[in-house]
């Protein structure tokens, strides 16, 4: 996020160095922070997803820092810290954004609604997609990094401290001025564009103190918490011009505290009469400073450690966040694990967001509330039942952002507990290897399922538990075909005896007619679970949304609506480059329940791998831990471009006499590469019906488990003429 209004007084204290300075030299990268930096499609918001082109840039960015002889390690985020003031505000601000771009741009006004996607994208309320993408990334160029236990630029700090200098130089933002640091990096300047030799921008702490008048540094770290930041909300007086004509800059921070004696305390007694300030904002700033000072590490030894532990206060977990076991923070440390459940857990509350449009959508709300509520649930169990008993009495409450007074609170003793029924998968690579092949290795979802479906097979995958003493799990490939064995017992794929069930034969009829990659597989597993949830339709989820189709009969329409939403499981071909082409709100809404769930499958099989650990059912004695995470299924989750690329196909199609006409067909292919330039049109569109027949493979396999099974019928005759 970084310091409210600190570009003011950055522009005054910025130096810039030329990049030979550094050689040879450890720079520390708070992760948000580089994040934040990166050159990100100007349509992101627009399309839901991951950014397409956000890998190369990732790579481009490492290559050139590498090159000019740094030695670089990222530092990214771990558990929330403390409670949230307001967890919806971010989110709800974007959300508003999209609604006004998307006005714009379906009023044709394309150039003013880009500029406000952008600005949407850089207020992005989750990192989460972000984050896994740039681990990923660095796994790949062998640069090292960790997943602070909380903070990241506490973590960095200590980093920086240690007695050994773990690094040289951090790569930051100003809130690090509050964590105690001297000076930090701001800026790398290494691209083509860039001046003729590479630089760098740093700020040093003491010329902030000479341009604000030689203020003491408290004063100074004083002046960036009330500004507002990632640390605290900005002070209330500084954002009102009727109260504090000054506006909020440092300097007005700095002039408002001084005017005070230097204490914060006087100052919230001054303006005591706001009520966002009285009996509210000093606990909140006493709670940040406590948190800034008493925060979590990890030590050397991989040991978690507060913070000048001898003077932390009895009740320092109220602002840190409760504490959880230590081999829990090593798996978040090596990126094994996220850190969504583990929150969850810990802070007692489950936040449901705004997404970037469709939250006001009944099929959205029902699904968020009440469909993925047991999937949660079930997670949180799975996690929290290996642990110490406190954890099984914990309650937990989930809040939604469309619906203030809900509070779906739950113990966990209520939660029936999936750890018995799940204790039979530990099936070893011998067993394994005898079904494997070059086109079905273990961890896809397609050797999971299909391996099933035969019974002899299946029935001596019953394993029990092993004995203490005996030899755990230990390849790769074992934790993969488990643990994804696992989820779809947990989905109702598989039964108790590891027989598939009426929607395992669904599922299994469904992959067998997909593609073989493993972004093609996850489109197929996430349509039958959606159809389970009575989401693969073409009713009308999103009143009054524009980009649903528009021409030809109402037959044409909905067949049209049908096979786009379908698409929307997929993945575009596209280049690594940003997107640029038609959008579609009404497709995006329907990326954001697609989204839910593909997150809420994530959470599963990450808890079912999270548990194998803690149970001791896998060798721990391992260094492959991103390889683990990279391995299972749903690590990345794509946009609605493919969908909104074969709505505009099938719906320009119908505006033709003869939409059937192969040279129609011909045409529209042609003109659809130039509606989206940097895609591979044709074969993009070839892998949307391909994932429309595996879908509908499994339609016909589901007989009276599937409504209007008729409908999907002449849907598929009415597509066959438009391929």
């Amino acid at each position: 996020m970084g310091v409210l209004s600190f570009e003011a007084l950055a522009s005054k204290v910025t130096k810039s160095f030329d990049l030979k300075f550094l050689e040879g030299s450890v720079i520390g990268f708070d992760a948000a922070y580089f994040l934040g930096t990166i050159p990100k499609d100007f349509l992101l918001s627009a399309l839901g997803g991951s950014p397409l082109g956000l890998e190369s840039t990732i790579s481009d960015t490492i290559t050139g820092l590498q090159a000019a002889g740094l030695t670089l390690h990222f530092v990214f985020d771990g558990l929330d810290c403390g409670a949230k003031n307001d967890p919806f505000a971010s989110s709800t601000h974007r959300a508003q954004l999209n609604h006004n771009a998307f006005t714009l741009y379906e009023t044709n006004h394309a150039e003013q609604a880009i500029q406000i996607f952008k600005t949407a994208d850089n207020t992005n309320a989750d990192f989460t997609a972000f984050s896994e993408i740039l681990k990923k990334t660095l796994h790949e160029h062998r640069v090292p990094f960790t997943v602070a236990p909380y903070s990241a630029l506490a973590q960095l700090v200590s980093y920086e401290r240690h007695p050994s200098q773990f690094v040289d130089a951090i790569f930051g933002p100003p809130e690090l001025f509050c964590f105690g640091v001297d000076r930090l990096i701001t800026k790398f300047e290494t691209h083509p564009a860039a001046p003729k030799h590479p630089s760098f921008l740093w700020i040093d702490k003491q010329d902030c103190l000479a341009e604000l008048g030689n203020v003491p540094n408290h004063i100074f770290i004083d002046a960036l918490m009330l500004a507002g930041s990632s640390l605290l909300d900005t002070f209330p007086p500084l954002l009102s011009l009727a109260t504090y004509r000054k506006g909020n800059t440092i300097r007005s921070a700095v002039d408002i505290i001084l005017s005070c004696n230097g204490s914060v305390s006087r100052v919230c007694a001054q303006y005591a009469s706001e009520p966002a300030v009285k009996g509210v904002y000093l606990d909140q700033y006493k709670m940040a400073t406590t948190r800034i000072r008493h925060q979590a590490v990890l030590t050397a030894e991989g040991d978690v450690e507060t913070s000048d532990k001898e003077h932390a206060p009895d009740d320092a977990h109220v602002c840190i966040g409760l504490r959880l076991p230590d081999e829990l923070y090593m798996y978040l440390s090596r990126a094994m694990l996220r850190p969504r459940v583990p929150n969850w857990l810990a802070s007692g509350n489950i936040y449901v967001i705004e997404p970037l449009t469709g939250g006001d959508g009944r099929s959205y709300q029902d699904l968020v509330r009440t469909q993925l509520e047991p999937l949660r649930r079930q997670a949180l169990s799975l996690l929290s039942e290996p642990m110490h008993r406190y954890y099984h009495g914990r309650d937990i409450t989930t809040k939604l952002w469309f619906d203030p007074n809900y509070e779906g609170k739950f113990n966990m003793k209520e939660v029936t507990s999936p750890r018995g029924s799940l204790s039979k998968w530990n099936v070893k690579n011998d067993l394994i290897a005898g079904v494997t092949t070059e086109h079905l290795p273990p961890g896809t979802l397609s050797f999971a399922v299909l391996s099933l479906a035969h019974p002899e097979f299946a029935a001596r995958t019953v394993t029990p538990k092993p004995k203490a003493g005996s030899e755990p799990l230990k390849y790769r490939n074992e934790i993969f075909a488990n643990a994804v064995w696992r989820l779809l017992q947990l989905r109702g794929y598989v039964n108790e005896q590891h027989q598939l069930t009426a929607w395992g034969k669904i599922l299994e009829a469904a992959l067998s007619a997909s593609g073989t990659r493993k972004d093609q597989e996850e489109a197929v597993f996430l349509a039958v679970e959606l159809m389970r949830f009575g989401l693969v339709s073409p009713d009308t989820m999103f009143v009054g949304y524009d980009g649903a189709p528009k021409n030809g009969s109402d037959i044409d329409r909905r067949n049209c609506m049908l096979v786009s939403r379908v698409a929307c499981f997929g993945k575009i071909r596209h280049q690594s480059k940003g997107y640029s082409g038609p959008l579609s709100r009404h497709l995006l809404a329907y990326q954001s329940i697609v989204s839910n769930v593909h997150a809420s499958l994530r959470d599963l099989v990450e808890m079912n791998l999270a548990a194998m650990f803690l149970e001791g059912l896998v060798d721990r004695d391992r260094d492959d831990w991103v390889d683990i995470s990279l391995g299972l299924p749903f690590y990345q989750e794509h946009s609605c471009a493919l969908g909104v690329l074969t709505i505009n196909y099938l719906d320009d199609l119908c505006a033709y006499p003869d939409p059937n006409s192969a040279d129609v067909r011909n045409e529209v292919r042609t003109k659809g590469q130039n509606w989206i330039q940097k895609s591979d049109f044709n074969g993009s569109l070839d892998d949307a019906l391909q994932l429309w027949d595996a879908v509908y493979a499994g339609v016909k396999a589901a007989g009276a488990e599937v409504k209007d099974t008729k409908m999907w019928g002449e849907v598929n005759a009415w597509l066959s003429e438009r391929r």
